[in-house]
Formats: C-alpha cells, sequence, structure tokens
C-alpha cells in the first residue's frame, strides 16, 4: 500500500500567504508526516520554527516563478535560506535562455546553485508547459550531468501543471537513481497515484491533505 504521505512537499507559494496559512500547513504536515513543507523562501524562517523537532523537512523555492533574474541572485538567496533553515531547494531554470538556445547558461545557472547547496538536495524546475519533447529531454541530461537530485515539472503558475506524458519522458531521461518530483494540478489520491506510476518519486502539492484522506482539493497548485 502506497504511503502516499512521505512523496509529498506540502505546499503553499501563494503571493498572499499569511503567516497564520502558514503555521496551519506546517500543523497539517506534521499532522500527517508529509515528506517537507515547500514555501517561498520569506517564510523559511518561521517553517523551520514551526517544524523543528518534527520529521518534516523545511524545503525552499529559489527564483520563483519566473526564474529570470541574475544567477548571483538565485545563489544569495540560495544561501540565505539554507541559513535560515532550508534543507531541500527547488529553484526555476532560466526558461528564456533556454529558448534561446542558451544552453551553455542555462547549465551554469543550474550549476551554480547546485554548488550553493552543498550537500542538501537540489530539485530543478523546468517548466515542462513551455517546453518541447526534446528541450524537456535536454534540461533533463543536463540536470543528470550536473547530478543535481530531482528535476521537477513545473512552478504551478504558467499554462499547465505536471502531466504524465512529461513525467514518463523525465523518468526515461534520467533514469531510475535521480529524483522526479510531480508538481502543479495533482488534487486527488488518483491524480498522485498516476504521477507516482508514471515514475514520481516526490509531489509538490497543496492538496496533500485531500490526498492522504482520499478527498478532493479546490486548490490550483
Amino acid at each position: 500500500m502506497t504511503n502516499y504521505a512521505k512523496y509529498i512537499d506540502h505546499t503553499l507559494l501563494a503571493m498572499d500567504a499569511t503567516e497564520e496559512q502558514i503555521k496551519k500547513l506546517c500543523d497539517e504536515a506534521k499532522q500527517y508526516h508529509f515528506y517537507s513543507v515547500c514555501v517561498n523562501s520569506a517564510n523559511v524562517p518561521l517553517v523551520a520554527e514551526s517544524l523543528h523537532n518534527s520529521d518534516v523537512k523545511v524545503c525552499s523555492v529559489i527564483g520563483f516563478p519566473l526564474g529570470a533574474m541574475l544567477t548571483q541572485a538565485k545563489v544569495f538567496e540560495t544561501q540565505a535560506v539554507i541559513e535560515a533553515g532550508a534543507q531541500e531547494i527547488d529553484m526555476v531554470i532560466n526558461v528564456g535562455w533556454l529558448k534561446s538556445g542558451k544552453w551553455d547558461r542555462v547549465e551554469q545557472d543550474i550549476a551554480a546553485v547546485h554548488k550553493a547547496c552543498g550537500n542538501l538536495p537540489l530539485k530543478v524546475i523546468i517548466e515542462t508547459c513551455l517546453l518541447t519533447q526534446d528541450e524537456i529531454v535536454h534540461v533533463c541530461q543536463i540536470c543528470k550531468k550536473l547530478d543535481v537530485a530531482f528535476v521537477k515539472t513545473s512552478t504551478g503558475f504558467s499554462k499547465a501543471g505536471a502531466k504524465e506524458e512529461d513525467v514518463k519522458l523525465m523518468r526515461k531521461t534520467v533514469g531510475d537513481k535521480m529524483g522526479v518530483k510531480a508538481s502543479g494540478g495533482i488534487r486527488d489520491k488518483k491524480a498522485a497515484e498516476t504521477m507516482i506510476k508514471a515514475g514520481a518519486t516526490r509531489l509538490g502539492t497543496s492538496a496533500g491533505v485531500a490526498i492522504v484522506t482520499d478527498g478532493v482539493s479546490e486548490q490550483a497548485y
């Protein structure tokens, strides 16, 4: 029987998320023993405090949601959130560089953040809904070459979220040793099961409680 809770990064990335909502997110994560709580960097100190002495990890997004900031800014944000208590990092690639064929810059951007992570896991958000299949394969190959921990489908803030066929392609490209995180639009247990069967080893979702209690969430992420 699948332990869905341990796949879930319990997520709240809305720009209007209040401290009360973030605390509730942490309480739910502790109650259901989700893998992590994933938030924007400004909320990391609060989450680290709320999850202290629990089995739930602290995850922060970097360069979110557009990925179009200077690499130095992503590196600084990564270092700052680690100092604040983050234990996993989810960064957004620069899709504009990718679309411009600047693959070296895409790789350097990921590599710089990966270096800043030290021994902490890095998940690389590639925003599959904006990419062709060939582009998905190429950026996944870069991530495999750099030995990052995960490739991740989506921010949940673009045109679409995780799709089964994209997760399958990502898993096929990176092989069995890397993680694949599906995120965006996973609102119930059936969707979670579909993504896991496609090859996802982590799920980014705000519907964690609905998934583990066999309900359905109205949340977009």
